[in-house]
């Protein structure tokens, strides 16, 4: 019986009702025995007695049943909710230690930017990306595969997976509760952070295995080592633009969550948030008024991002 429907609370309000009802029949049933009493009616006297009891004994146990039912699910319910409470506190404040812990992890993406936004931001070749990160060649080619040598030795890519939130929630009635695209959209995005780190340690060690043992200008002025090494490159900037555009929606998201309290359960997914884009750069333009206006500690959520000065 699903109590918090209000189902439960009609049945113990039918009993009640009945049982009220036959105690009300047991009077009336006991008004026609002091009929009988006065006109020495014994044969009809027992019989309405007997009826009076079984009317009046059925009405209190009825009465009495729906009365322990109600406290009992009323004492049951008080503490779901009480429970409830107690675990959304604790996603919360979770939630709160994964956004401080990801902001400071996100603040390693400006190394990333400033390779993927060299001359404009960051489209990828297949939806005609043009920027410096694309077209590069030659001894620019070399500058950009000696940053990224950098770039891999300043940052841990691993540690993004500080993002996962769903751990937070799976383990709680909130993966119950939280709108099922909303929830989707949280794995989907951590799947693909995933992926995006995995990537990015193959395509470490694939550009290190193109360049060889030789010096990055001395691989860059052979022709065909030169073409592995820009395919390596571009393989490359494409993780490193997903792991950046998904860290910083998840995290945009984690903060608009938690920005809307304990509330945030009932919340459904919006477009400046969940709608996919082509580039990071779009995302940003769209989302960029809603984060703004949400508040995460003594700042909005849009800062957290560490959106650098291509956005």
């Amino acid at each position: 019986m699903d109590f918090s429907s209000g189902h439960g609370y009609f049945l113990i309000g039918g009993l009640i009702l009945v049982g009220a009802g036959l105690l009300i029949l047991s009077l009336i049933v006991n008004i026609r025995v002091a009929h009988s009493v006065r006109h020495d009616m014994r044969h009809r006297e027992k019989l309405l007695e007997y009826y009076r009891n079984i009317f009046s004994q059925l009405g209190v146990i009825l009465i009495g049943i729906g009365v322990s039912l109600f406290i009992f699910f009323f004492q049951q319910n008080y503490q779901d909710q009480r429970k409830r409470e107690t675990e959304l506190q604790l996603v919360l404040a979770k939630l709160a230690a994964r956004i401080a812990r990801g902001a400071a992890v996100v603040e390693f993406l400006g190394e990333f930017d400033a390779l993927l936004d060299d001359g404009g931001p960051y489209i990828s070749p297949e939806l005609g990306g043009t920027n410096a990160a694309i077209s590069a060649h030659g001894a620019e080619l070399g500058k950009q595969v000696a940053e990224i040598l950098l770039v891999e030795r300043d940052v841990e890519v691993q540690g993004f997976e500080i993002l996962n939130l769903s751990r937070d929630f799976e383990a709680s009635f909130v993966v119950n509760e939280l709108d099922p695209t909303l929830w989707f959209n949280i794995v989907r995005d951590e799947s693909e952070i995933k992926y995006a780190t995995t990537q990015l340690a193959l395509d470490y060690k694939d550009l290190q295995d193109a360049i060889g043992g030789d010096s990055i200008a001395v691989a860059i002025a052979n022709p065909e080592k030169e073409a592995k090494i820009k395919q390596e490159v571009l393989d490359i900037f494409y993780d490193a633009d997903l792991l950046r555009q998904r860290s910083r929606r998840l995290l945009g998201r984690a903060c608009w969550l938690f920005s809307e309290g304990r509330s945030f359960v009932n919340l459904g997914p919006v477009n400046e948030i969940e709608a996919d884009a082509r580039s990071q750069q779009e995302w940003i333009d769209r989302s960029k008024r809603f984060l703004t206006q949400l508040k995460s500690g003594s700042g909005d959520c849009f800062k957290l991002l560490q959106v650098g000065p291509a956005s």
